[in-house]
């Protein structure tokens, strides 16, 4: 049994995230996940741009997780911050990087899980009703929703949560109507709850967070030993040069001064197919 084991944490959110984070940690750690959304969270930022996000990434998630735990008085705190960019291999594909804040307040700890992936986050310009269709079919519609804006992706006011035929109709109608331009612009909508893509990513990142729960320091037994930094630099078995390929891995305690470096044990060279200088 960890330090986590039938204590309570609370998450604050109203977007369903509360269903993935209490399915991954109650089975993974015993931890109980309890809802409130008597704040709204789309005051901390909105991917629909009418409200910056608050500071960075992790800032959002562990504001996010303070206010849950005063709304609710418990001394853990979960939540969720998500953000979207270019893949960080070719920087052209749309990527999802999601991560997941615990907050133990008895126990001075924070503990983060992390994953990123393939994101669905298309977006388009669009003046004919039979070219929003077509978008609407790559976008995943209507498993993932859409959000639709006049003019551009600046414009203040949208419909978000577009989730039938219908509803996309009347929303494409009554952009058209108030566009400067006679362009709309659409894209998927990002929230967790319209997005099963995201909230799978989500459901990684617990997963992540819940490994890091159930690894102890080996001196001070305290949660949340993990990988701290990756050496890098194995060197190339044809050229001798270095390569991105992994040398070894430095694991430290949150805690205590504890750490340990798990070398590679079997690779002493890397494949030239893995070396920039043999195929640039």
């Amino acid at each position: 049994m960890n330090i986590f084991s039938n204590r309570t944490a609370s998450v604050l959110t109203k977007h369903g995230k509360e269903l993935v984070l209490n399915e991954v940690l109650n089975s993974a750690t015993g931890l109980q996940v309890k809802l409130t959304s008597a704040y709204d969270t789309d005051l901390l930022g909105t991917f629909t741009l009418e409200t910056p996000r608050y500071g960075s990434q992790l800032d959002a998630a562990r504001k996010k997780a303070q206010l849950g735990m005063e709304l609710l008085a418990t001394d853990l705190g979960l939540a969720n911050e998500g953000a979207f960019v270019a893949d960080p291999y070719a920087g052209m594909l749309p990527w999802n990087n999601e991560l997941v804040i615990l907050i133990d307040r008895k126990n001075q700890l924070e503990i983060t899980g992390f994953s990123g992936a393939p994101a669905q986050n298309a977006h388009a310009y669009v003046c004919h009703w039979e070219e929003l269709e077509q978008f609407a079919d790559t976008a995943l519609f209507p498993s993932h929703h859409l959000v639709i804006k006049p003019t551009d992706e600046y414009h203040p006011k949208s419909i978000k949560n577009i989730t039938d035929k219908q509803q996309l109709q009347d929303a494409f109608e009554w952009a058209s109507n108030n566009s400067s331009k006679g362009v709309v612009y659409v894209e998927n909508d990002l929230r967790a709850f319209a997005n099963p893509t995201r909230m799978e990513n989500i459901r990684k990142a617990t997963i992540d967070l819940a490994k890091k729960m159930n690894s102890l320091c080996p001196a001070c037994q305290v949660p949340g030993y993990w990988i701290q930094d990756i050496q890098r630099g194995l060197p190339c078995n044809a050229c001798g040069m270095p390569t991105d390929q992994e040398i070894a891995k430095k694991w430290g305690c949150l805690k205590c001064k504890y750490s340990d470096v798990e070398g590679m044990k079997v690779l002493r060279f890397a494949n030239p197919s893995q070396c920039k200088h043999c195929n640039p």
